[in-house]
């Protein structure tokens, strides 16, 4: 069943990706990947992004050493392109995308909220907290913390066990191809946001209940699709999520 199909108050969790969905930084991966690849006499492609967009950090660090002839470790090639990616964080470079800070606090006043990121987990506590969001998220997820990054379902799988929530009384909101179909794989409805730098595959597209045009599209949706607002507007904790659901 599609959101769209489903009457308003149906779902009672919302779970977000956070790169490109929340904010603008997938232009950053690639450019830390390529830089990392350069300096080992390797030319990163388009190509290269778009095979490892997704994967988790020891997923992607893996294929990178393996593309670079790193002579560094797995885990040495992760924590030098997160480094970097931190020092753009700092730098001011990680900005939150237009609409993406009143979208998290409006979902976040109706249901319990959860992040679903192949980010690494040092990454996604530091955005979210130069950002003010964290107290909004009952759960956040790196995909490194679960068997497979996305396109397996594992993270959105984990963040829905996390927040007390079947996976099909959640909504998701995806902008990458694998991102799509992990979310989809889960069994939850996805709202996808296409990333107009890296567009989705159709076939991923394709398997979203709703393509939004933007984040105030996005934000609207899941307020029509999610109860009235209880509770505080700092969001809402998982025993709180738990106890609506036994409730409801």
């Amino acid at each position: 069943m599609t959101q769209s199909e489903r009457p308003n108050g149906a779902y009672r969790a919302v779970v977000f990706d956070m790169d490109g969905v929340l904010v603008d930084s997938e232009h950053l991966w690639e450019r830390m990947w390529a830089k990392f690849a350069a300096a080992r006499g390797k030319t990163w492609t388009a190509e290269q992004t778009r095979r490892v967009q997704g994967m988790s950090a020891p997923e992607w660090s893996a294929f990178l050493a393996d593309f670079s002839a790193a002579t560094e470790s797995t885990a040495e090639t992760e924590r030098a392109v997160v480094d970097d990616m931190i020092a753009a964080l700092d730098g001011g470079e990680i900005e939150l995308l237009p609409g993406a800070e009143r979208m998290v606090t409006e979902v976040a006043e109706r249901a319990p909220i959860a992040l679903a990121s192949s980010a690494p987990r040092r990454l996604i506590d530091a955005v979210l907290d130069r950002h003010g969001l964290t107290r909004h998220f009952s759960a956040t997820v790196s995909s490194a913390e679960v068997p497979k990054g996305k396109p397996s379902p594992d993270v959105y799988l984990s963040a829905a066990d996390k927040l007390g929530q079947d996976p099909q009384h959640c909504l998701a909101v995806e902008d990458s191809s694998n991102g799509l179909r992990a979310a989809a794989a889960a069994g939850m409805t996805v709202v996808a946001i296409p990333n107009s730098g890296y567009p989705p595959a159709k076939d991923a597209l394709a398997k979203a209940g709703y393509i939004a045009a933007d984040l105030d599209d996005v934000r609207l949706r899941l307020v029509g699709a999610l109860p009235e607002p209880v509770g505080s507007s700092s969001g809402h904790r998982p025993t709180a999520s738990r106890k609506t659901k036994e409730s409801a």
